[in-house]
């Protein structure tokens, strides 16, 4: 592998975020619409942005809805941590001489407020936001966007993530995908080049350069 960048998604892949996200979004549809929704139907919205979520339920003005999920989300955040390891992992990647950056669809503020308190952002020598691009995950735009970013070519970067959006996102840019299958969603109808089923995994696989 000749990758010079590794390319991370957040919610799902550095950060388990399930929980608070799913949990969050049942409290705003039942403020808003007073409504129940059962996890199992909202689990799409993982990995695709708040407003295009939230627009997907019927809702209108999706600004202000996505403001009271970020509001309501912070009820959860006891539940939100890193997943075992990354920051050993990404430590060692560093070490062995790969650059570090970031696709997410989180906007800025939430990249803020939702990211950086775990104290890992200081790795990353690139992020883009869901505000970087012209169009979200599962277009090609934000890894387009990544690549303008850094100058680098298509198959010098790999992106690892854990949704079907992460996935399209890398297939339509023509770029490598890694499933991280740590996490909580681990889709099985689609056939990354890799599968992570830890972070060891990926050290075993990306040696120093």
């Amino acid at each position: 592998m000749n990758y010079r960048n590794i390319i991370f998604d957040i919610d799902g892949t550095l950060l388990d975020t399930e929980y608070a996200i799913l949990h969050s979004l049942q409290d705003t549809l039942y403020e808003l619409l007073d409504k129940h929704f059962e996890q199992n139907e909202l689990a799409f919205v993982l990995g695709i942005p708040g407003e295009v979520s939230l627009g997907k339920l019927g809702i209108e003005d999706t600004a202000e809805a996505n403001r009271i999920w970020n509001r309501n989300f912070l009820r959860y955040k006891s539940d939100v941590q890193l997943f075992n390891g990354i920051p050993e992992l990404l430590e060692e990647l560093r070490r062995r001489g790969y650059g570090l950056g970031i696709i997410t669809s989180k906007n800025p503020d939430e990249f803020h407020n939702d990211f950086e308190p775990y104290g890992i952002t200081d790795y990353f020598e690139t992020v883009v936001c869901v505000t970087d691009a012209p169009r979200p995950k599962p277009f090609a735009d934000p890894i387009l966007a990544y690549l303008k970013k850094t100058g680098l070519k298509k198959e010098e970067v790999i992106y690892i993530g854990d949704t079907a959006y992460d996935f399209e996102c890398s297939r339509n840019a023509n770029v490598d995908f890694a499933l991280a299958a740590w996490g909580n969603v681990a889709p099985n109808d689609f056939a990354p080049k890799y599968v992570f089923h830890s972070v060891d995994e990926i050290l075993s696989s990306f040696p120093a350069h």
